[in-house]
């Protein structure tokens, strides 16, 4: 069906049950795991102990409000594309389950009581970086970067980043050099995660103009950025070590860790300049259990007494 005459299309009649499992799949609540991966371990940092659980429950919904908003801005401005690629044809735009407009007026709604639960639960900080995670995953990101670079996942992914600085801020009502360092892990991790995931889908986006690193360049090229990217990930991350004073159990995970991560991305690297069946998928998966054990690390070494 034509994306025009779809719009005006009134979404089916469904259950409470479909109709919520909608609204939720607007929010990719998937992407929101990197959410409750980051925020809390370092809003434990931020504390050097564990914070008032209240400001914690507080910070991660308001949190997910926001990315839930940003998610289905995104949804409702790409759904013309997602109509297209195999990956996405299922979301609730596409199917039907959703017409633009009640998306469209969620994602407004998310938005703004996110932004007022956190003014009101934590800090005008918090709040204010949350509105600037919103604003540069649609603005930057989806309107502008996406559809005309392939450096677009690199700076796009910094929307990605704020759940870092956001979780720090409702804690301290400042920022310091060791969310900045935090926030640069994330930026740097986003290409060797995403990367492998668009080799992958590289006929999708190919298919949709969208000019991913892996559509325009060849998997040799892609594989040796995701090498660079994931070195400079782990060093980033090392410089935690003196700037925050942490302990034994963040030096030992982001040192094993980071050199297991670092190896998954040569081996693909390696498989893909002797021509052989690469596996992207097992670098993409790879990529969230180091970051998911990095920002674990991040959460219990303040905890311990050495």
């Amino acid at each position: 069906m034509d994306v025009a005459v779809a719009e005006r299309v009134s979404s089916p009649k469904l259950g409470f049950r479909r109709k919520a499992k909608a609204y939720i799949a607007l929010t990719k609540p998937r992407v929101m795991e990197l959410l409750l991966v980051t925020t809390i371990p370092v809003m434990i940092l931020a504390k050097g102990g564990l914070p008032d659980w209240w400001l914690v429950i507080a910070t991660v919904i308001g949190g997910s409000l926001s990315a839930g908003s940003a998610a289905a801005f995104n949804c409702y401005i790409d759904r013309d594309i997602d109509a297209v690629m195999d990956r996405t044809k299922k979301r609730p735009l596409v199917t039907g389950e959703l017409t633009p407009r009640e998306a469209l007026v969620f994602a407004w709604t998310l938005g703004v009581v996110s932004t007022v639960w956190l003014l009101a639960t934590t800090n005008w900080l918090a709040a204010a970086l949350s509105v600037g995670a919103i604003l540069f995953y649609v603005f930057v990101y989806t309107l502008w970067l996406k559809r005309r670079t392939q450096q677009n996942i690199i700076w796009g992914g910094i929307a990605g980043c704020f759940p870092v600085v956001i979780g720090w801020a409702a804690v301290t009502g400042s920022l310091t050099w060791a969310p900045i360092i935090l926030f640069a892990v994330v930026f740097l991790w986003t290409p060797p995660h995403y990367w492998p995931l668009s080799m992958k889908y590289r006929s999708d986006y190919q298919a949709v103009g969208v000019p991913m690193l892996a559509v325009v360049r060849g998997r040799a090229q892609v594989g040796l950025q995701v090498i660079l990217y994931a070195w400079a990930t782990v060093v980033c991350s090392l410089l935690l070590i003196p700037v925050a004073d942490m302990g034994l159990l963040y030096s030992a995970v982001a040192l094993l860790s980071g050199g297991w991560f670092v190896y998954e991305t040569h081996r693909l690297y390696n498989l893909a300049i002797r021509h052989e069946h690469v596996s992207p998928m097992r670098v993409f998966h790879g990529s969230i259990t180091y970051l998911t054990l990095l920002f674990l690390a991040v959460g219990i070494d303040p905890l311990l007494p050495f």
